[in-house]
């Protein structure tokens, strides 16, 4: 079993900054990918960007040259910096892992607020 537990949501006004963090109860080198997710209300959650163990990266296109995901092996985190947000951006952000036999395990979610 994985825990992920994700932290840094909140309101934040339009053209403002986000860092969301997920902390790893195992070394991230036991996943084969890292990603966040994003569901707002009466729609599907949707990937937002997410990167493989390898390092290559992979954003959804509403959100690319604003958002970047990182992560640090040494402290089991994943990352998801949050730059110039828009009122589009608001959503229940959770953090996910997949292991190297396609099991994703999922954090619990934090909500982003956007104000315009």
């Amino acid at each position: 079993q994985v825990q992920l537990v994700e932290s840094g949501g909140g309101l934040v006004q339009a053209g403002g900054s986000l860092r969301l963090s997920c902390a790893a109860s195992r070394n991230l080198f036991s996943f084969k990918s890292m990603g966040w997710y994003r569901q707002a209300p009466g729609k599907q959650r949707e990937l937002v960007a997410e990167i493989v163990i390898g390092g290559d990266t992979n954003y959804a296109d509403s959100v690319k040259g604003r958002f970047t995901i990182s992560r640090d092996n040494d402290k089991n985190t994943v990352y998801l910096q949050m730059n110039s947000l828009k009122p589009e951006d608001p959503a229940v952000y959770y953090c996910s892992v997949r292991s190297y036999v396609g099991v994703p395990y999922w954090g619990q979610g934090t909500q982003v607020t956007v104000s315009s």
